[in-house]
Protein backbone atom coordinates (compact mmCIF):
# COMPACT_ATOMS: atom_id res chain seq x y z
CA UNK A 1 0.00 0.00 0.00
CA UNK A 2 1.26 3.46 -0.87
CA UNK A 3 0.19 6.53 1.13
CA UNK A 4 1.48 10.03 1.66
CA UNK A 5 2.67 10.43 5.25
CA UNK A 6 3.63 13.94 6.30
CA UNK A 7 4.08 14.97 2.66
CA UNK A 8 6.38 12.00 1.83
CA UNK A 9 5.35 8.94 -0.14
CA UNK A 10 5.57 5.81 2.00
CA UNK A 11 5.11 2.23 0.86
CA UNK A 12 3.99 -0.51 3.26
CA UNK A 13 3.82 -4.24 2.45
CA UNK A 14 0.44 -4.54 4.20
CA UNK A 15 -2.76 -4.25 2.20
CA UNK A 16 -4.59 -2.70 5.15
CA UNK A 17 -3.32 -0.66 8.07
CA UNK A 18 -4.97 1.30 10.82
CA UNK A 19 -3.73 4.65 12.06
CA UNK A 20 -2.66 2.92 15.28
CA UNK A 21 -0.52 0.46 13.29
CA UNK A 22 1.11 3.31 11.34
CA UNK A 23 1.93 5.10 14.60
CA UNK A 24 3.56 1.92 15.92
CA UNK A 25 5.46 1.17 12.70
CA UNK A 26 6.81 4.71 12.42
CA UNK A 27 7.47 4.94 16.20
CA UNK A 28 5.32 8.00 16.90
CA UNK A 29 5.30 7.84 20.70
CA UNK A 30 4.55 11.43 21.62
CA UNK A 31 1.66 11.76 24.09
CA UNK A 32 -0.11 14.57 22.23
CA UNK A 33 -0.70 13.97 18.53
CA UNK A 34 -2.87 15.61 15.91
CA UNK A 35 -3.80 13.18 13.13
CA UNK A 36 -5.47 14.22 9.87
CA UNK A 37 -6.54 11.69 7.28
CA UNK A 38 -7.42 13.28 3.94
CA UNK A 39 -7.91 16.65 5.70
CA UNK A 40 -10.23 15.22 8.39
CA UNK A 41 -9.05 15.24 12.01
CA UNK A 42 -9.17 11.76 13.54
CA UNK A 43 -9.76 11.49 17.29
CA UNK A 44 -7.42 9.33 19.40
CA UNK A 45 -10.20 6.88 20.27
CA UNK A 46 -10.65 6.19 16.53
CA UNK A 47 -6.99 5.39 15.72
CA UNK A 48 -7.52 1.62 16.10
CA UNK A 49 -10.68 1.49 13.98
CA UNK A 50 -9.67 3.88 11.16
CA UNK A 51 -8.22 2.03 8.18
CA UNK A 52 -6.09 3.62 5.49
CA UNK A 53 -6.57 3.04 1.77
CA UNK A 54 -4.18 3.18 -1.15
CA UNK A 55 -3.35 6.82 -1.93
CA UNK A 56 -4.54 8.29 1.37
CA UNK A 57 -2.91 11.45 2.72
CA UNK A 58 -2.01 11.12 6.42
CA UNK A 59 -0.58 13.97 8.50
CA UNK A 60 0.72 13.24 12.01
CA UNK A 61 1.89 16.19 14.11
CA UNK A 62 3.07 16.17 17.70
CA UNK A 63 2.33 19.08 20.00
CA UNK A 64 5.00 20.62 22.19
CA UNK A 65 4.41 22.80 25.19
CA UNK A 66 6.51 25.90 25.50
CA UNK A 67 6.77 29.00 27.49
Amino acid sequence: MQITLNNKIEVFPNETLTIKEILELKKFTYPKLIVKLNDVIIEKEDFESTFLKEGDNLIILHLLAGG
